[in-house]
């Protein structure tokens, strides 16, 4: 494409070739190693659901055993399957007697792995046949239905009653809402288990659940069905648990995830040895599920200045974009995030950020890209607040962007009641239905500041990866190379959880959800 900003794409396909030798990198660590969260997931996969008598999961029961065992790292399907064979029992039959105490799996005969293998591989189809129900389903819908226009107007629920955010989700659907995002409740993303069952209490959001998804995505289908558009659920799979989430969500037929091992290092102080690691079954999961992902990029300028760091979002992005990609996640799956940041007495910081926004549609011109509104500078004043969620949507429309996440006039007040939400609605569907081609119809004086900040950014961003490439995303990671934010490789929360793939390992869904299995 021809570049209203004046990009040197051969400077971009630079960036893109350094950016993948980083993640090359990252990928060759991750291999190596396996965790905990993916061990859990592995037990979900294989059909184990449910709690024990004290309500602690039963995948965390089959992880913690072999854990405590020291045996972890020949993976829960290998000892799964082999107790499978000495028992005859079904991974839920086998954790459900391991919760009473009734069997230890380190201690009996084991078998060759060739057996193991072959003894598990019924319960592994039947679960890639479920995910790839529930994308077809999706498909279905879109094709029948239909679905909102882009950019996706997105909005939040965060009630903590699963049953209240139905009330809240179908409401905002019927006022134009595209994508429901159920907000996780402060804290879940530093649980290393995912709580069962349908919740009713949470502060700041709902606990993430597979009985929550499901509740959700069977409302949304009812309310998509009389509004008569698809409506797209969105959670998030961040944190200690984010590959055993983005299972759950799959297996429910969620449509976007918000899964991004940056954001969880940067500002959960999550280990970001764990996180990596989990972070590539998590994104190989929503690959094949198809799944939107979306990135945290837009909070590394909650902490560093838009103006003077713009150039790390747009370095992080390609980095993701790269470790999506060696996951197998298209392009158009790819949420890659940033946001509307710039300080409002900052002369003409609109400008800014519309140049901002132009080089990121250019750049990526195939990722559904995740626009987020101003809240660093968000006011009690709701007035001065409805203007610059007004200026945010228009950049939004004026290039294209693909998800939007609508800014609320009482963010810096309270949680948004409803009404908060339609007046958002409104404003995002004025602006969009008035402005609809200006993106087709302006075009950017050349080399004004428009060009020139684009061109700059790009620049420094190159320069940025050129040391991150030199350093490496770990040792980079520790000198706070993102958002001013250092975090040890050693330090934070889950690296207990991390272990060296042992000689028995096997997780045979990475190459089965890679290479798109038709079962």
């Amino acid at each position: 494409m021809e570049s209203k900003l004046g990009l040197d794409f051969d400077k971009v396909a630079s960036a893109r070739a350094i950016s993948a030798k980083i993640a090359k990198d990252v990928q060759t660590f991750v291999e190596g190693y396996t965790t905990i969260a993916v061990e859990r997931t592995l037990c979900r996969l294989s059909g184990i659901d449910g709690v024990d008598k004290n309500d602690v999961p039963l995948p965390n029961v089959v992880t913690d055993f072999l854990k405590e065992h020291g045996v972890l790292d020949q993976g829960a399907l290998y000892y799964l399957g082999n107790a499978m064979i000495v028992t005859g029992k079904s991974p839920l039959e086998i954790a459900e007697q391991l919760a009473k105490g009734e069997i230890d799996l380190t201690r009996l005969a084991f078998h060759p792995d060739e057996e193991i293998h072959s003894v598990v591989q019924p319960y592994l189809v039947n679960a890639i046949q479920k995910i790839q129900a529930n994308r077809k389903r999706r498909e279905h819908y879109i094709s029948t239905m239909g679905e909102g226009s882009k950019p996706y107007i997105y909005v939040i629920v965060a009630t903590g009653n699963i049953y209240e955010d139905v009330v809240q989700a179908q409401a905002a659907a019927r006022q134009g809402a595209d994508i429901i995002a159920v907000i996780r409740t402060t804290g879940q993303s530093l649980l290393d288990y995912v709580p069962y069952g349908a919740t009713t209490e949470g502060f700041g959001g709902t606990y993430a659940t597979q009985e929550n998804f499901r509740i959700m995505r069977t409302a949304l289908n009812e309310v998509g069905e009389e509004v008569g558009r698809y409506i797209r659920l969105c959670n998030y799979c961040s944190g200690l648990c984010m590959p055993e989430i983005a299972v759950m969500g799959a297996l429910e037929g969620l449509d976007v995830m918000l899964n991004d091992a940056l954001y969880g290092i940067l500002f959960r102080d999550i280990n970001m040895q764990r996180t990596l690691v989990d972070q590539y079954f998590s994104r190989v999961i929503n690959g094949f599920a198809g799944v939107i992902i979306n990135t945290g990029e837009d909070n590394y300028l909650t902490t560093a200045d838009a103006f003077e760091e713009a150039h790390t979002v747009l370095a992080s992005q390609l980095i993701n974009e790269q470790l999506a990609l060696i996951a197998g996640i298209p392009e158009e799956q790819m949420g890659l995030g940033h946001a509307f940041e710039m300080d409002p007495s900052l002369k003409n910081g609109f400008l800014l950020e519309l140049s901002q926004a132009q080089m990121a549609r250019e750049i990526f011109p195939n990722a559904p890209l995740k626009y987020m509104p101003p809240t660093k500078f968000m006011t009690g004043n709701i007035f001065k607040g409805q203007i610059q969620n007004a200026l945010f949507n228009e950049i939004a429309i004026w290039t294209g962007q693909g998800i939007q996440l609508l800014g609320m006039i009482t963010e810096a007040v309270h949680t948004p009641f409803m009404a908060d939400r339609y007046l958002a609605i409104e404003n995002a569907k004025y602006i969009f239905n008035n402005m609809q081609d200006i993106g087709n119809e302006v075009e950017f004086k050349k080399d004004g500041l428009i060009q020139k900040r684009a061109q700059q950014v790009l620049d420094y961003a190159m320069i940025l990866l050129g040391d991150i490439e030199t350093e490496g995303l770990f040792n980079a990671l520790e000198k706070g190379i993102f958002a001013n934010v250092k975090r040890s490789k050693t330090g934070g929360k889950g690296l207990s959880g991390v272990m060296k793939k042992g000689t028995h390992y096997f997780n045979p869904f990475i190459s089965m959800m890679i290479n798109k299995n038709e079962l």
